[in-house]
């Protein structure tokens, strides 16, 4: 009898099931936890994602060299971090999470933000099953690193253009006529059409170290009044009209100035000269640019753009090339034609016309675009392009 029954196998698929109705249990559950952690990780890295492409916009847009724990850079990344929580809680993130590093050539425009859910940050992550196998909770933490990086290309680029910044040496008399002034004339001659033997200097983008030009940071809300220009005198405050590819005649002129040309320019482009100063077009596209924003104003105390309908995309943040006014002043000298050619685009804020045919306005940085079709950005560029690089 005992022996039967030791042998009877009888109820021993039940015994299985229920061990396998357990291994199952614990397998899915287990599978919460994963996904849980999955899931949580992306959130980090969405969480970082943000904050290093926020650090690096106002990087490039508020103050590049402000990098205290104060400054717009380093909280513009907390914030933007520590908006984006990871399963319900926020994550962990500081200054001192906040890092400035050198891209490959060695310039120093890249924002790199780490977050955290951790316990030494006391705020890990708990699990569901895990704590029944001595896990009760894990660590979870994200790193990006974003750039604000030189833009080869732009687009909706307003039809009239400025000379680039100079170092100013001499006037047209060779008499000392230092510093440079928005109302500096650029000589490289005497009135005689003899060179200077101390003309004035300019350095093109290219050259990061030594580039004259106009910085996003250091002329940020530099009042210019633009003047039309008339002559083939080169004049910081005198802008030249030009034909955008594709257009010509006043009506295509005016049009380009309250709406967007989608022609794509690159520094070295050169263009051709309107015909005649376009002293009408431009108080007519002008009016009508104002128009589509009229309460915007520059504020003095924050340095910025306030008071538009658009926030930070004012239609009247417009682009301007500025022009080599070496190759300008050559050209001149040697009686040819005006050559316009483009080395860089500032952001400019456009403020009500003060006058017949003149500009007023503030610098301001700017956007731009990497076009793969061109060649490498000027390793000063002015405009600025926001990507993840990491």
């Amino acid at each position: 009898m005992l022996s039967r029954i030791y042998r009877d196998e009888r109820g021993m698929s039940f015994m299985f099931v229920g061990i396998g109705f357990m291994a199952f249990l614990s397998a899915t559950t287990l599978a919460i936890d994963v996904g849980l952690f999955m899931t949580a990780r992306s959130q980090a890295q969405n969480s970082a994602d943000g904050g290093a492409l926020a650090g690096a916009t106002a990087l490039a847009e508020n103050s590049f060299t402000d990098r205290t724990p104060t400054g717009p850079a380093v909280q513009s990344a907390v914030t933007t971090a520590a908006a984006n929580e990871v399963i319900g809680n926020t994550v962990s993130v500081g200054p001192a999470d906040v890092q400035f590093l050198a891209n490959p050539s060695g310039l120093q425009n890249r924002v790199q933000v780490t977050v955290y859910r951790t316990a030494a940050r006391d705020n890990a992550l708990p699990t569901l099953m895990g704590r029944f196998f001595g896990v009760p909770q894990v660590d979870v933490t994200a790193t990006a690193t974003a750039e604000a990086s030189p833009a080869n290309a732009e687009t909706c680029v307003k039809p009239f253009t400025i000379p680039d910044r100079w170092i100013e040496n001499s006037d047209s008399s060779g008499k000392a006529d230092g510093p440079w002034t928005p109302d500096s004339t650029f000589d490289l001659y005497d009135n005689k059409g003899k060179p200077l033997a101390n003309p004035d200097v300019y350095i093109g983008p290219s050259d990061a170290a030594n580039y004259t030009g106009y910085n996003a940071d250091r002329d940020k809300g530099m009042e210019i009044t633009l003047k039309a220009n008339n002559s083939t005198n080169i004049t910081s405050s005198f802008y030249n009209p030009y034909d955008l590819p594709g257009s010509v005649g006043g009506s295509d002129y005016r049009n380009n100035i309250d709406t967007c040309n989608p022609a794509l320019l690159h520094p070295g482009d050169t263009e051709p000269p309107e015909n005649g100063n376009m002293v009408g077009p431009t108080k007519q596209g002008m009016d009508d640019l104002i128009a589509q924003d009229p309460n915007a104003y520059w504020d003095t105390t924050c340095n910025c753009v306030q008071g538009s309908q658009f926030g930070m995309h004012s239609p009247r943040i417009v682009i301007i090339p500025v022009y080599d006014p070496v190759a300008f002043a050559n050209g001149a000298q040697h009686g040819k034609n005006i050559t316009l050619t483009f080395t860089n685009f500032i952001g400019f804020f456009l403020e009500p016309l003060t006058g017949a045919g003149e500009v007023k306005g503030r610098i301001t940085p700017v956007g731009g675009i990497m076009d793969a079709n061109a060649g490498p950005a000027p390793a000063a560029a002015f405009p600025f392009v926001i990507r993840l690089v990491q």
